[in-house]
C-alpha cells in the first residue's frame, strides 16, 4: 500500500483525539511511568518526578477522571490516598513502552545502562510491534484503514482457507 490513508475529517470518531486529550503531554506519561514502577502516593510522585505540586494535582485528577488511575484511601492510614492503575491504565503499558523504546533509539545518548528483560529468561524484550492476527510483524505498508463492516471475519477466513 505504501501509506496509511484515513479520512482525516472523520478522525474524531477514531479515538485519537480522546487519547491525546488524556495522555497527550509529558507529565501524564511520567506519572503513568512512575505508577508502573510502584509509585502510589502524592508525595512520592512529587519527589520522584520533580513536578510542581499544582501540576501534579491537576494531572492526577485528570488521570483519575478518565479512569486511568483509581484514587482510594490508604488501607493503613485513611488520611492518605493511593493512586493505583486501573485496567484501563495498565492497558497503556504497550504505548508507554513503545515511546520509551523510540526515545532510546532516537533520543540523546544516555549513561544509564538499563534494559527491560523478560522475567522468565532474563533476555531483553523485543521492540513493540504491530502483529497480524496470525502473528506476522506488520509495517505501515501492510496496513489499511477500512470500515468495520468490511473486515473479514477471522473465523470464516480460517475455515475458508482449510
Amino acid at each position: 500500500m505504501g501509506e496509511l490513508r484515513e479520512p482525516l475529517r472523520a478522525l474524531t470518531a477514531h479515538g485519537l483525539p480522546e487519547a491525546l486529550e488524556v495522555m497527550g503531554e509529558r507529565w501524564s506519561f511520567m506519572i503513568l511511568r512512575a505508577s508502573f514502577n510502584g509509585i502510589q502516593h502524592f508525595e512520592d510522585f512529587l519527589s520522584e518526578l520533580g513536578i510542581a505540586r499544582n501540576i501534579l494535582s491537576n494531572r492526577l485528577g485528570k488521570l483519575v477522571d478518565h479512569g486511568i488511575l483509581d484514587r482510594r484511601p490508604c488501607p493503613n492510614d485513611r488520611r492518605r490516598v493511593e493512586y493505583r492503575l486501573t485496567e484501563k491504565g495498565r492497558d497503556l503499558f504497550p504505548a508507554l513502552l513503545a515511546l520509551l523504546q523510540w526515545g532510546q533509539k532516537y533520543g540523546p545518548e544516555r549513561d544509564v545502562d538499563l534494559v527491560l528483560v523478560d522475567t522468565q529468561d532474563r533476555r531483553p524484550v523485543g521492540p513493540v510491534s504491530m502483529l497480524s492476527h496470525d502473528g506476522r510483524v506488520l509495517s505501515i505498508r501492510d496496513l489499511e484503514l477500512v470500515r468495520s463492516a468490511d473486515v473479514a471475519d477471522s473465523d470464516a477466513a480460517v475455515e475458508a482457507a482449510e
